[in-house]
């Protein structure tokens, strides 16, 4: 199926406790989306994976600003690199977050 909502409709439709989602927002404060996604909405992001009955995986660039949006859900941290035009980034901060 498939579903053309807001995010937060779509996770809210389809909780279930089988359900696995993952949500993979804009980078806070990164440019190059084209689209408008400010605190509030990783905030309700937060508010939702702290009180849905499935599991809900979220990755977000790893910066003080989402370590306290997503505070006492489990944060996991890793290092990523991303490649663009065969050219290789410096090692960047990336946090997996689950709610259980």
């Amino acid at each position: 199926m498939i579903e053309h909502l807001d995010w937060a409709e779509c996770l809210t439709r389809y909780d279930r406790p089988e359900t696995l989602f993952y949500l993979d927002p804009p980078y806070w404060e990164t440019a190059g989306y084209g689209t408008d996604f400010g605190i509030e909405e990783y905030e309700r992001m937060a508010e939702l994976a702290r009180t849905a009955k499935g599991q809900v995986v979220i990755s977000v660039n790893d910066v003080p600003k989402m370590r306290e949006v997503f505070q006492g859900l489990d944060l996991q941290t890793t290092q990523l690199r991303y490649t663009v035009g065969q050219k290789a980034t410096s090692p960047k901060g990336g946090l997996i977050i689950v709610n259980r």
